[in-house]
């Protein structure tokens, strides 16, 4: 696929192609991502076309203004799947989110996220990537599962285990604690620290390093290092899913149409 066959496609994506860098800014109406079923939705067709594009020999992943992914979602109530789903969306909304995460693993080449700020909802799409880079105001938490009354099974079951041990993960997700840049950095979660005004251009410097490398030497290197990834992720998320759909049966039935 050519770059001319996806780049004005998305809503919540704006990609920029030099020298074999790719660049994809997440946004919503031009501000910050706002997370729901619109991005649910459109990201892992961003993703296959970003992995089915040859030309893409380094990928930079960000966000738009202070903010990488929110809002945070702290009830039921300000989840972004409020009432109990009928069989069809919660199909749907399984199979999209075994899709976002296959895709995002199945791009062949590096990948780089800079963290312009909080990461408070699907922050494994950052934390997935092989150099995790992090404005000093970023943080990091999965505020839409357990502090939100769901299942934490849309692959950060697998993440924060797998990033912070098993106890330690399993525990911030029970408890939904917020992580900070520099615990990040201390935990191993992130690579760099970089001030803020500085890290869009230390992420191209990154690639640009990166992109030196012969074409074989990057995809296999990439290949390489998320084959344990896409193990874990094909073995575990479709089930987390699954749990997640079905603890959604304890919420209420959406309203009647027309009604109050």
């Amino acid at each position: 696929m050519e770059l001319t066959e996806y780049q004005h496609r998305f809503e919540h994506a704006v990609l920029e192609r030099r020298a074999g860098i790719l660049e994809s800014r997440l946004h919503s109406d031009g501000g910050p991502l706002q997370w729901g079923l619109g991005p649910h939705r459109e990201l892992p067709d961003l993703f296959a076309a970003v992995a089915s594009d040859y030309a893409n020999r380094v990928v930079i992943l960000t966000g738009t203004g202070n903010v990488f992914s929110g809002p945070v979602a702290s009830s039921a109530s300000t989840s972004s799947i409020p009432y109990r789903l009928p069989l069809a969306a919660a199909d749907r909304i399984l199979w999209e989110g075994k899709q976002l995460l296959m895709n995002l693993l199945s791009i062949n080449a590096p990948v780089i996220a800079a963290v312009n700020g909080p990461a408070m909802r699907h922050c494994e799409l950052a934390l997935l990537s092989d150099i995790v880079l992090v404005a000093a105001t970023a943080q990091f938490q999965d505020s839409a599962h357990f502090p939100s009354d769901m299942v934490p099974g849309d692959g950060m079951h697998v993440v924060f285990p797998l990033l912070l041990g098993a106890n330690r993960g399993r525990a911030y997700l029970l408890t939904g604690k917020t992580i900070s840049a520099e615990e990040a950095l201390q935990l191993g979660l992130a690579f760099e620290i970089v001030p803020d005004a500085q890290l869009l251009q230390r992420a191209r410097a990154l690639a640009t390093e990166l992109a030196s490398r012969s074409d074989l030497v990057l995809r296999y290197s990439r290949a390489m290092l998320t084959e344990q990834l896409k193990r874990q992720m094909q073995d575990l998320l479709g089930y987390g899913l699954a749990l997640e759909m079905l603890a959604l049966q304890d919420r209420p039935a959406p309203p009647a149409a027309g009604g109050r």
